[in-house]
């Protein structure tokens, strides 16, 4: 069985928000200590019972303000920007969760994390990023952070790069290599170790961020494979019940002097989110494991009801095997990538080959129907289940329109290399039962195309 390298001591830091993992920690006569499970960690870090009146889930606290005894003398808090009982709590919740995690920082949305994120880097600094990056991600980057700062950045298909074309991309004023994997919509796979490597060994020596939010911590572990931050839209998967608009940081102990420069940002910038978000969101996480099993096993029953469809052009689904060379590959690295709670639960041993049948990846399904966009547009009011909308990782199973709506501001001509045309449709699988996903699937295309 694949070593449970995310079985890690989780220690809550205070009120500064430094929430620890201690690898290796030594219990009684020096035996390593047993750690606790991934659902486990879920459940109780970062909800202690209080310690006043033995409550088992925190409460909210939604004071601005704390009494101090005297001039800096108090119980860890000063002011809710700074630090919040709740948002601190999420926190630790978060570095637990995220295998090689030590820090963790929440924000006010996904995208107030990525200003931060990009604001660290100051002023004349180079990214390169994947070039399927998330539309709002590339938004920021062309329209703020290049008038307002300066950056420059090279969209690079890195799913598909040799090393010498990603090593040629590098200057010496980069600072970021950002990596979406799976990335949005189109489902690309980077080989995040392979980056990593190559980033890590250039004079410049950039920082490799990941965001993991299509994945979530169950289904993948960027840290261990060598990123140096890891990024989640806590809107989606994490907090899992499309009621919260919140994101996050997480880094390894390796990188405290980066954690403590975007722990002064988001104090600086304020870009925090609320007592009651965070209680949500923390909430939302407990059942992570549980939900992320359940959107893996309905995604890849609804991508293999996609393949039989005739009215179907192409699925693309990581879990797949799929019948290209090229999905094939992307098969592979999904089987390589997989965490390892992730292996626990698909029953699978170190060195096992991929199941002929697919595996649970994740609830992100993509495909395109046979057509344009009159087709989509009626696959998209024809479901019954499937709600069209944006937004992704809820409980719910919704889906859109790329190219119309989350990635519209994404030049046509940039959206056609990408591969995100008219009739390319992306579903978030949710919870549900599997058999009337399936059935709500397969009547809208059959209604979308005649087929």
């Amino acid at each position: 069985m694949t070593p449970a390298l995310d079985l890690l001591l989780t220690t809550a830091g205070g009120a500064n928000g430094h929430h620890r993992h201690v690898n290796g920690h030594n219990g009684v006569n020096g035996l390593k200590k047993r750690v606790d499970g991934f659902g486990t960690r879920a459940v109780h870090v970062g909800s202690e019972p209080d310690p006043s009146t033995g409550a088992v889930i925190p409460a909210i606290s939604l004071s601005t303000t704390y009494r101090q005894e005297s001039i800096g003398v108090h119980k860890g808090y000063e002011y809710s920007r700074a630090g919040n009982p709740n948002r601190n709590a999420l926190e630790a919740t978060l570095a637990s969760l995220e295998a090689g995690g030590a820090y963790g920082l929440a924000f006010a949305s996904g995208s107030s994390t990525t200003a931060t994120v990009l604001q660290s880097l100051g002023p004349n600094a180079h990214v390169v990023s994947v070039n399927d990056v998330y539309g709002g991600t590339f938004r920021y980057i062309r329209r703020v952070a290049a008038e307002n700062q300066g950056l420059e950045a090279t969209f690079l298909d890195l799913e598909n790069a040799t090393d010498e074309e990603i090593v040629a991309s590098f200057r010496d004023n980069t600072k970021l290599i950002w990596i979406e994997s799976p990335t949005n919509p189109t489902l690309r796979l980077i080989d995040i170790k392979r980056v990593a490597n190559l980033a890590h060994s250039h004079p410049s020596r950039p920082l490799v961020l990941v965001d993991n939010t299509f994945l979530s911590p169950f289904y993948s572990s960027p840290l261990l494979l060598g990123a140096d931050i890891v990024l989640h839209s806590l809107t989606k998967y994490i907090n899992g019940h499309s009621d919260v608009v919140m994101g996050a940081l997480i880094l390894p102990e390796s990188n405290a002097d980066i954690a403590q420069k975007l722990r002064f940002l988001q104090n600086a910038i304020g870009a925090v989110p609320s007592a009651y978000d965070s209680w949500l969101a923390q909430r939302g996480a407990k059942t992570l494991h549980l939900r992320m099993k359940q959107h893996g096993l309905n995604a890849l029953a609804v991508a293999r009801a996609l393949e039989s469809a005739s009215g179907v052009e192409e699925v693309i689904y990581p879990g797949l095997p799929g019948k290209t060379a090229s999905s094939k590959r992307k098969n592979e690295l999904a089987w390589r990538s997989l965490s390892a709670h992730a292996r626990k639960f698909i029953g699978a041993e170190e060195g096992d080959r991929p199941p002929a049948e697919g595996f649970p990846f994740s609830g992100m399904v993509s495909f395109r129907i046979r057509g344009g966009q009159t087709e989509a547009d009626r696959f998209l009011t024809s479901t019954r289940l499937f709600t069209l909308a944006e937004s992704l990782g809820g409980v719910e199973s919704l889906a859109e329109h790329p190219a119309q709506m989350t990635h519209a501001s994404i030049p046509p001509a940039e959206r056609a290399l990408l591969g995100i045309g008219d009739n390319l449709i992306r579903l978030s699988v949710g919870i549900e039962e599997q058999d009337d996903l399936i059935e709500d699937i397969l009547q809208a295309i059959s209604n979308a195309t005649g087929l």
